[in-house]
């Protein structure tokens, strides 16, 4: 039997039974949609984080508490502001290149409007250590940390949110019942994730003395050095090692680099990926297991046929062939409208909801092979009990 005679048979056999192969389809389909979805969603995570810790620039080094074991639990912060000032002493250059922050979640209130803001208490030189470029307004000065001013610079959706249509440079807000001037609005970053918060675009930036009488305390969360290039970051991170050393044990503070992080993080979001896929990859076993299912009851109710073609010359190469392109076919069908459906959940997730998600080439590869993968695997068995049936023994059966 041709190859083109064989497809035309097993498709021939799918079509005389529709409810049931498209029954069976469905649980491949819903695997392949569930794996191409799932990925998606991983690997969608993984680009938007590591873009966000790239768009910080290239030479920009993390000072965290603790040991630097991502595999550990928080770490209490014991850096102060002083921490900041010890370190921009010992680094070369009049620019600041060492700022910090601490955090805190408060409610804002400008005119009636409520919103709730992720609060950073920073230094001076926050803005442009880390390349936040600002819209419109200014960066509050060295003087307003001094005095404790309560001057604020305003994420993107901040200000929208407080002072819709409106400018809002020069307003008056509340945080917490305590009243600020708005004095700056910093240019939209776009994204919900990042970094060091759930959304840069979301927060207030205030000095970090008023930030810290706010919250109550006088610790920093973390600090960040901006080296002078690429070539001196090694330099600068010995430095910094070497100026917290003198107050603090080694596992109480760790420097960390930009692509350090970015490695960290990928290796994470990598496992997270394969974990999700391997979850919809269930489904694909429970919808293997349903063809497999289904060929048996098939080749026990065509033993008759079978007998009858193989009495009129037909090898039992010709029947495996045929039974097993016939479950290929269904798992096929189903992958192809499943990655349909996968793609089309995935340009949704990312278009209506707060999760990114981003369709590669390799997730659809993936998705296909394994459909043809499981119409091969489990379509074995029942094309091989059909080949091997006797054409005597199949021909009495009623």
């Amino acid at each position: 039997m041709s190859a083109r005679e064989a497809i035309r048979v097993a498709l021939q056999a799918l079509l005389s039974n529709r409810l049931r192969s498209a029954l069976t389809t469905l649980g491949v389909l819903i695997g392949v949609m569930s794996v191409v979805l799932l990925v998606s969603i991983g690997q969608g995570a993984r680009t938007e984080i590591t873009g966000a810790i790239e768009g910080l620039g290239s030479n920009l080094l993390f000072v965290l508490p603790g040991d630097g074991d991502f595999g550990s639990g928080p770490s209490r912060s014991r850096f102060i502001a002083d921490d900041i000032e010890r370190i921009d002493r010992q680094l070369p250059g009049e620019q600041p290149r060492v700022a910090g922050s601490a955090v805190g979640a408060e409610s804002l209130q400008a005119d009636g409007q409520r919103f709730n803001a992720t609060v950073q208490a920073v230094t001076a030189g926050y803005t442009s250590v880390l390349d936040r470029e600002l819209g419109r307004g200014q960066p509050f000065t060295e003087s307003d940390v001094v005095t404790s001013r309560r001057t604020a610079v305003l994420g993107a959706t901040t200000a929208e949110e407080l002072f819709a249509g409106q400018d809002p440079i020069g307003r008056q807000f509340s945080i917490g019942g305590i009243q600020f001037r708005v004095v700056g609005v910093l240019t939209r970053i776009g994204g919900e994730a990042s970094p060091f918060g759930p959304d840069q675009d979301r927060t207030v930036l205030v000095p970090v003395t008023t930030g810290q009488r706010l919250f109550g305390t006088d610790r920093i969360d973390s600090i960040f050095v901006r080296a002078s290039s690429t070539e001196t970051i090694e330099v600068d991170r010995s430095t910094t090692e070497r100026v917290l050393g003198e107050r603090l044990d080694e596992d109480e503070f760790s420097v960390v680099s930009q692509d350090e992080i970015i490695g960290v993080v990928g290796d994470i979001l990598s496992i997270l990926t394969t974990v999700l896929g391997a979850i919809a990859g269930i489904s694909l076993l429970v919808g293997g297991v349903g063809v497999s299912n289904i060929m048996l009851v098939s080749v026990s109710e065509r033993t008759r046929e079978i007998g009858l073609r193989k009495a009129l010359g037909a090898r039992t190469r010709d029947i495996t062939v045929q039974f097993l392109l016939e479950a290929v076919a269904l798992t096929v069908l189903g992958g192809v409208i499943g990655l349909g459906l996968g793609i089309g959940g995935a340009a949704l997730v990312a278009e209506f909801a707060p999760v990114p998600a981003e369709v590669t080439w390799w997730s659809i590869a993936l998705a296909l092979g394994t459909s043809v993968a499981v119409g091969i695997i489990f379509g074995v068995l029942p094309a091989r009990r059909a080949g091997q049936l006797d054409p005597v023994e199949a021909l009495r059966r009623d």
